[in-house]
């Protein structure tokens, strides 16, 4: 049984390569790239490169022939994925690839977050091509919290519109290993799987966190969205990247990004990653 994963070289992509390769034999892997020179590492593990740019539609049936299970990562551009998605799914129907994973947003059919229509299109794409698959909606990766940790911890202030909503995110390898899983095994044919952290936090809490492990004092500051906007377009982040950002700790106050689900813990067979203890390995 051939198994193709997306976006390969990226993190997410390669972290699922890594968990296969303790489930399933090297051979069996297929990394789909739209870059093969940033591919050598896998290719240098034995694992097959396959080139597969979603914008040249030409490359994509050809690169899924053979294929049994497809994971599809989604893609980055935000406002792109729709489509670029639907090349994928329509090459895998032409390719009579039996089955999608696809790597979609908690609670994506209901969700308010803007980036969640993207991922509901995507998932209607899917049921609509007769396909077999799997939803992994995935909520935000502690990763998103952590770029900033030791500038956070020299000035002392922790910025954000997020009020005390609750987050409920886990590490970028739990998910992986939760699509790895799902992937190796049998059982998880057109079930939807809302994936989330274990425990939960509030950016206040993360505050304290960083306090403790950096021996500094941190604290919360909470802004309006409009001047948490202005702060992030000032420190020079692209506009987009603001706009999600901001996007996500106004929702993040009206629940989007808190789940009791324990469908993450369940696959991975354990306790999903405390932040807290990523937080710690920083310093």
């Amino acid at each position: 049984m051939k198994f193709a994963i997306t976006g390969a070289t990226g993190q997410l992509g390669e972290l699922v390569i890594q968990a296969l390769l303790k489930e399933i034999d090297t051979k069996n892997i297929i990394a789909l790239v739209r870059n093969p020179n940033k591919a050598e590492s896998l290719k240098n593990q034995g694992i097959e490169i396959r080139l597969f740019d979603y914008d040249q539609p030409e490359t994509l049936v050809t690169a899924l022939v053979g294929v049994d299970k497809l994971l599809l990562i989604s893609a980055n551009e935000i406002g792109r994925r729709t489509p670029q998605h639907k090349a994928v799914i329509d090459a895998a129907v032409t390719a009579k690839v039996p089955y999608v994973a696809y790597t979609s947003l908690l609670n994506a059919d209901k969700s308010a977050l803007g980036l969640a229509q993207e991922h509901r299109e995507t998932e209607q794409l899917i049921r609509q091509s007769g396909l077999e698959f799997t939803f992994l909606r995935n909520n935000w990766y502690n990763e998103n919290y952590l770029a900033n940790v030791k500038h956070t911890a020299e000035t002392g202030t922790l910025y954000g519109s997020a009020q005390n909503g609750k987050i409920s995110s886990a590490s970028r390898l739990d998910y992986a290993e939760a699509a790895a899983k799902v992937l190796s095994s049998k059982g998880h044919e057109n079930k939807t799987y809302e994936l989330a952290g274990s425990s939960h936090f509030t950016l206040t809490d993360l505050a304290s966190y960083i306090a403790l492990a950096s021996g500094k004092t941190v604290q919360y500051q909470n802004l309006s969205p409009e001047n948490h906007t202005l702060a992030l377009l000032n420190a020079g982040l692209p506009k987009e990247l603001v706009e999600v950002i901001v996007d996500a700790d106004v929702q993040t106050v009206n629940g989007a990004m808190y789940s009791e689900s324990k469908d993450l813990e369940h696959l991975i067979g354990r306790k999903t990653t405390d932040i807290q203890d990523q937080i710690k390995n920083l310093f």
